[in-house]
């Protein structure tokens, strides 16, 4: 398992188009991968289930994944809420 603290730069935060591209990177992995923030812990592959933590840009959440790929999704999931691609 890994877990990695990270900072939304994405300067719409998590809003219906973003979360659905994120739900759509998770999902590209064989690993479990949850969102945590708030006290809430969601599964990234969720989409309602991200939708429900309505985080905003500067927010700070901490991504966890679990599997075979786990390193690659923590990645590509940090990759793309720094705003880089």
């Amino acid at each position: 398992m890994v877990q990695k603290s990270m900072k939304i730069q994405l300067s719409s935060g998590l809003e219906a188009r973003p979360v659905a591209v994120l739900v759509q990177k998770a999902s590209q992995y064989e690993s479990t991968v949850y969102i945590e923030a708030e006290g809430k812990k969601v599964n990234a592959k969720s989409i309602m289930g991200m939708m429900s933590l309505g985080l905003n840009m500067g927010e700070e959440v901490t991504v966890i994944a679990d599997g075979q790929d786990e390193s690659a999704a923590i990645e590509s999931i940090e990759t793309y809420l720094s705003g880089k691609e």
